[in-house]
């Protein structure tokens, strides 16, 4: 696992939109497209731990009917414990505690190390005490994937060792500059479709945190793309929403959920096909 990967898959951030990655993956399987590598950040690593664990039909359809089931308030209790009830206002820093996202993560990633995934794999967080990202490469992987899913203010920083990190998000939101830097040869990117909508300003003061966490994500990330050589071949995989999707639990619906994944499916089955027919296979 020390040899340079040549195929890099890249899941980005973005909560409950997050399920609009299960149908590029399962486009990207089923024209037999496989990495060497799979980057993770937030919602990414989950959905890029589960994809290295179990990279084929079966573990496609275990994470999807893994969504599927989350979109009940009974599941996200169940499966989670996402809906507890939040901390009282003004008392802590977060409203949900970590315990439940790391409860589920152990009980469905068939694996304990990041090690014994199938597919080598990295996910990004933000260390506190550092001040800058820490890329997870080996150890724990359920704490590693819940490090890089700690939303400020949503869950606590999370800590492994001596360290404290929150969501990954705020150092690499789409980590295409990582997959360039371990040499891959080909990258494919998969978002969730927010930074292919323009941003409006802020009409109310929660938004203002909002919009400018989203101005810095989408500057390292557009930085990172225009930064790519022409050697290496860059594939953004469209997400075929064309509205401006909103991260609110609102989304987290079975019929938005089915809707995601169908329509990025779509969509990047199109795409590859015809990347495929200009370029040649890209296998």
């Amino acid at each position: 696992m020390t040899s340079t990967p040549r195929t890099a898959f890249v899941l980005g951030g973005g909560g409950v939109l997050g399920a609009t990655q299960i149908g590029a993956l399962r486009a990207l399987a089923e024209r037999g497209i496989r990495p060497d590598l799979v980057l993770g950040t937030s919602i990414g690593a989950i959905n890029g731990a589960a994809f290295a664990a179990r990279p084929d039909g079966s573990g496609l359809t275990d994470l999807e009917d893994l969504w599927t089931h989350l979109t009940t308030i009974r599941g996200l209790r169940e499966r989670s414990g996402y809906l507890r009830r939040p901390q009282a206002a003004g008392l802590r820093t977060h409203l949900y505690p970590s315990g439940g996202i790391l409860q589920l993560l152990r009980d469905e990633l068939p694996v304990q190390q990041i090690e014994e995934l199938e597919i080598r794999f990295q996910c990004v967080a933000a260390s506190v005490e550092q001040a800058k990202a820490r890329w997870f490469t080996t150890g724990p992987l359920a704490e590693a994937v819940v490090a890089s899913c700690s939303v400020p203010g949503l869950f606590p920083p999370f800590r492994i060792g001596d360290e404290h990190f929150l969501d990954g998000g705020l150092v690499h939101s789409i980590p295409v500059g990582r997959a360039m830097l371990l040499g891959c040869e080909r990258i494919y990117v998969m978002h969730v479709g927010r930074v292919d909508q323009p941003l409006r300003p802020p009409r109310w003061p929660w938004q203002v945190a909002q919009v400018a966490f989203e101005i810095a994500r989408r500057h390292r990330y557009l930085e990172e793309i225009e930064s790519v050589p022409d050697e290496v071949e860059l594939i953004v995989l469209p997400t075929g929403t064309s509205d401006a999707p909103s991260v609110s639990l609102g989304q987290l619906n079975r019929g938005a959920v089915r809707r995601r994944i169908d329509n990025a499916y779509d969509a990047a089955s199109v795409h590859l096909d015809q990347t495929a027919l200009q370029k040649g296979s890209p296998r």
